[in-house]
């Protein structure tokens, strides 16, 4: 049994491989769409910087500006220059008045001045940003003064370092997940994807053509077993599955600079049985389908729409709950969320043995809906 299965994989492989399409598709697309979809969102959901707040204090500012410094650095980077010529660098600039701490002791007015570049959404919470901290400025000063205590800079520490009468208690629901930017997402995205199309495509394909030219009907009267094909035929398209995650691993490794993380054996694992799972999907399209068209049809569609519910075009993190809990019926979708889990959120291999597990159950019965129903012309 095992001879003749891989005796099939063999002279089915050799045909596979002999096919320009199949170089093509397997090899050279993978990598351009990973340059290209990575480069253009290179800089999708990385890590918000502090925003950077330039200041402009007078020599006679006093200590409330110091005070609204310690205010507004819970919000921003902020850098103090000495003068308005400095502040053309930066898109956010506050001005503050000279005698500014006098001249709110004294009752006087105070004008704070805030410039910034365009407008829109991130103006405005610069604006609330802002005004938020003055605001604290002004209830700090009116809780001193109540208190009858000298406003001073000792005073003002006294008064942030109170208990508070009224708190909130923060819990962590756990660390937060990033989703993955640019090619950390595109390079498993798009090997997941064209691993799913090449096997349905290039798969289904060479079946087709062998069940026209007489090939699998000619088969079918030598000593070889019904199940001895139909394994050989998954063989060579599960051997090609690993040679092209084999060279996608390695090309976003050397190329992309993406790392597979400490658990990567457990990455390849995952990644080899998906592949014969798209295998087995291939033979059973082949086995279906009545001629080319309809394999290269099916086979594009079919990649698009799983790859894009799936998670490959994006993270799937960034999408709504429904359509999260969408991807996890789907083969691009147990892919895509066993390797977010392994190479971007460092889970340990336990969490992804539900996803191994659910693609092997689904190998299995893809594997016999095909042997059963082979169609040998």
């Amino acid at each position: 049994m095992l001879r003749q299965i891989l005796f099939v994989a063999r002279a089915d492989l050799r045909g596979i491989l002999r096919a320009r399409e199949t170089w093509i598709w397997a090899f050279l697309m993978p990598v351009l769409f990973m340059y290209v979809i990575g480069t253009i969102s290179g800089g999708f959901a990385r890590p918000v910087r502090r925003e950077v707040l330039a200041m402009l204090a007078p020599g006679d500012a006093g200590f409330l500006a110091d005070h609204l410094q310690r205010k507004l650095e819970r919000h921003y980077a902020v850098t103090r220059v000495p003068d308005e010529s400095a502040l053309t660098r930066y898109r956010r600039r506050l001005i503050l008045p000279a005698n500014f701490t006098s001249g709110l002791l004294g009752g006087s007015p105070a004008t704070i001045r805030l410039i910034l570049q365009g407008e829109g959404l991130r103006a405005d919470y610069d604006r609330f940003r802002v005004s938020r901290a003055v605001y604290q400025v002004l209830a700090d000063l009116t809780v001193v003064s109540r208190g009858h205590s000298q406003l001073s800079p000792e005073a003002l520490v006294e008064l942030e370092e109170t208990p508070r009468t009224l708190t909130v208690a923060v819990e962590s629901a756990g660390p937060r997940r990033v989703p993955p930017p640019g090619f950390e997402q595109a390079v498993p995205g798009i090997l997941v994807m064209f691993l799913l199309l090449t096997m349905l495509i290039n798969g289904g394909i060479g079946l087709v053509v062998e069940r026209n030219q007489g090939v699998l009907k000619r088969l079918a009267a030598t000593p070889l077993e019904r199940s001895a094909i139909v394994a050989g035929k998954c063989g060579a398209r599960w051997t090609l599955g690993l040679i092209e995650t084999a060279f996608a691993m390695a090309a976003g490794a050397l190329i992309f600079g993406v790392s597979w993380g400490r658990y990567w054996p457990a990455v390849v694992a995952l990644l080899a049985v998906y592949a014969l799972l798209v295998a087995m999907l291939g033979v059973l399209l082949g086995n279906l389908a009545r001629n080319e068209r309809q394999i290269v049809g099916l086979g594009v569609i079919s990649a698009n729409v799983l790859g894009a519910l799936g998670g490959c075009w994006w993270p799937i993190e960034i999408t709504p709950l429904w359509a999260q809990k969408l991807a996890l019926l789907l083969p691009t979708g147990w892919a895509m969320d066993g390797l977010h889990k392994l190479v971007s959120f460092g889970e340990p291999v336990a969490a992804v043995l539900p996803h191994v597990t659910i693609m092997s159950a689904a190998v299995l019965a893809a594997g016999w809906a095909a042997a059963r129903w082979f169609r040998w012309q």
